[in-house]
């Protein structure tokens, strides 16, 4: 077919002048599409025959210009049969990329391209992205290198070799090597599969192998403490002062719903006086960067009360180290429940606030969450069971 001939010829840019001579571009046309590029020669304008596509004159500069451009003429004709005999669909762009030594994106590794696509995203740490966000991609690329060396005996394969079971492959590794939750497993593949589809962005592949394949559902149990079990923590008294810290740091929790980083980022300046008189808590969201204004209940300013520091308002203590004296606070005081910082965040949103009838909306705006479809999808029962609990109040009544 005539569209699937190549177009090859040079171009004199007269508007790009240098000591009187006019830079020389190359020009491939292919399938419709144009790839212009610099030839880094500059020619005079009047020994160039753009007809004979040569350069005029008998000196030996003329001479020498002439076989460079016989050298890129033969180089890009070399590029196209190159691609041609592969018997692959390709753009005017690939031509380009073989032509200067780049690798066809028809032979670009599933490892090789997320190192690209690794690259690229670190570029928008602390722009629009969180290095927690990025470790968590990178991570991901040494599973799928295990998955590669024991299932395919190999370091890595082609993009265009995935096929849409790789993704079982991968989450039964994640399932018998890694013993992770489905809900877990899912966040995984997620991340996996943007990279692919970025991959398809980018020109790398023709088409998203996983594109029909669909996440496990999974029935996530929103699990937090009623208010007998928050009136026990509250109330207990601790004889290890690190524990009173642990037992404090996590009912401030569960009354301003902040999570774990939020809450060792706060700072004195932090803690506003509000428009209403009273006091306020003014954040931006580690997790989404989304501003919050939180009002400070009545026994959240009590816990703050206890801390008099300048800078942060409570002191520092590391993520696994809070969780490990939680185990210890859970146990003493004889709460079943794994206590973590999200299950203060879920007694926020639900004994707190949604069972003291508190509007959904409200309560999706308190918790920062980026759309009101994510706070009905995991408190919506909640507010079933308050309306149930009221009806059974009325049926008595009306007994």
């Amino acid at each position: 077919m005539i569209l699937d001939r190549l177009n090859f010829i040079f171009v004199l840019y007269r508007g790009r002048i240098k000591n009187g001579k006019a830079a020389l571009y190359g020009r491939i046309t292919y399938k419709k599409k144009r790839r212009s590029f610099s030839t880094g020669e500059y020619i005079d304008p009047k020994l160039w025959d753009s007809r004979k596509q040569l350069v005029g004159g008998d000196s030996e500069e003329s001479d020498l210009k002439n076989k460079h451009l016989t050298l890129i003429r033969n180089k890009i004709n070399h590029s196209f049969l190159s691609l041609k005999i592969k018997d692959v669909d390709f753009s005017v762009d690939d031509i380009f990329r073989v032509f200067i030594g780049e690798k066809d994106t028809n032979e670009i590794g599933v490892i090789e391209y997320y190192d690209i696509y690794l690259k690229k995203y670190k570029k928008l740490i602390n722009i629009e992205l969180k290095q927690e966000t990025y470790k968590k991609y990178f991570y991901i690329k040494s599973d799928i290198m295990r998955v590669l060396k024991s299932d395919f005996k190999k370091n890595d394969i082609l993009l265009k070799d995935l096929k849409p079971n790789f993704l079982d492959k991968l989450e039964y590794y994640y399932k018998t090597e890694k013993d992770y939750q489905q809900v877990t497993i899912n966040k995984k593949l997620q991340r996996f599969k943007r990279v692919i589809k970025m991959a398809v962005v980018d020109g790398f592949l023709q088409r998203n192998p996983f594109e029909l394949h669909k996440a496990k559902p999974v029935k996530k149990k929103i699990v937090f403490l009623n208010q007998k079990e928050l009136f026990f923590i509250e109330n207990y008294k601790f004889n290890q002062s690190r524990l009173s810290l642990i037992q404090d740091l996590f009912v401030f929790c569960c009354y301003t719903g902040l999570a774990y980083v939020d809450l060792m980022n706060l700072k004195q300046e932090n803690i506003i006086d509000g428009f209403d008189g009273h006091k306020w808590i003014q954040i931006v969201r580690e997790k989404t960067s989304r501003p919050v204004s939180i009002p400070i209940l009545p026994k959240a300013l009590e816990i703050l009360a206890k801390f008099d520091n300048d800078n942060y308002v409570f002191p520092r203590i590391s993520n696994q180290k809070y969780n490990s004296y939680l185990k210890e606070v859970a146990f003493i005081i004889g709460i079943e429940k794994r206590l973590t910082t999200h299950i203060a965040r879920r007694t926020f949103a639900s004994t707190v606030l949604l069972f003291n009838e508190v509007p959904m909306e409200i309560v999706s705006e308190l918790l920062g969450h980026s759309s009101m479809i994510i706070t009905q999808r995991h408190y919506g029962k909640i507010v079933q069971q308050s309306v149930s609990n009221e009806m059974s109040k009325l049926r008595n009544k009306l007994k």
